[in-house]
């Protein structure tokens, strides 16, 4: 069983870069609502959560976690992962593996204000791409909620990502998505951006990682079901998985908050 987490809704495009994968082993989600958003925390806030939604994971039994956060990942890269006794996929690793033999010289990021102060997509993209890559990360903190209050198909949602992206170096030649929240809006970054930019979603890279993790941990097959939990409004959060996923059947329940 593989386990998830994220601030909110954002890990369900992970989750759903999963399945289209093909990996049917049932998915543990965690949505830590109740510290959303986690951008505007503290590093030793995150670093917090990320011990707190490890543990919580595990206890219900996950055989991996595949992160669904980049938050979290850029603060353990700073102040180090929590000790967790499974293999614990690192988003933001992932993704920047994916630029190795990359065509891309001018990469953009946009990611929440944690992400962008730790520098992390910077480091980890140009330590993984050729030489002479530039990388510029913008903060978007505008972004996430309007995603977790179902916003996204609206003249709000439109006109945010448009500001983002007015911020951006012209002449970009991709866009990764620093956040997973971000490819729930990607319908108004395409529409604002040249059509020559290339949007990276990460979840697809991190759904290979957790394919080949799958195949060398030998793990059982599973059903394809997944599990929701959310310390946050339960009843919004199962509305918000319909709506999302498609799932009419998985699970999903309340956690108290810790």
């Amino acid at each position: 069983m593989l386990g998830l987490y994220d601030s909110g809704l954002g890990g369900l495009t992970v989750l759903a870069a999963l399945r289209a994968a093909g990996i049917d082993q049932d998915v543990v989600y965690f949505a830590d609502q109740a510290h959303l958003p986690y951008g505007d925390k503290t590093d030793a806030q995150l670093h917090g959560f990320l011990a707190e939604n490890l543990a919580l994971l595990g206890e219900l039994g996950v055989d991996a976690v595949v992160t669904a956060c980049n938050t979290t990942c850029a603060v353990a890269e700073q102040l180090g992962w929590p000790r967790a006794d499974f293999p614990v996929l690192d988003l933001i690793a992932t993704a920047a593996a994916s630029f190795a033999n990359t065509p891309f010289r001018r990469i953009g990021v946009v990611a929440t204000v944690a992400t962008v102060r730790s520098g992390a997509y910077d480091r980890a993209i140009r330590a993984a791409a050729p030489a002479g890559v530039d990388v510029f990360s913008l903060a978007a903190p505008a972004l996430v909620p309007i995603v977790e209050r179902g916003a996204t198909d609206t003249h709000e949602a439109r006109d945010a990502v448009a500001a983002v992206v007015a911020e951006l170096p012209r002449e970009l030649d991709a866009l990764v998505y620093g956040c997973s929240h971000y490819p729930l809006l990607d319908r108004w970054f395409a529409a604002a951006l040249a059509p020559n930019v290339a949007r990276v979603d990460p979840a697809h890279a991190q759904a290979a990682a957790a394919a080949r993790l799958v195949a060398a941990r030998e793990l059982a097959p599973g059903t394809s079901t997944t599990a929701y939990y959310t310390n946050g409004d339960a009843a919004a959060f199962e509305a918000a998985v319909r709506r999302w996923t498609g799932d009419t059947t998985g699970r999903v329940a309340a956690l108290a908050v810790s």
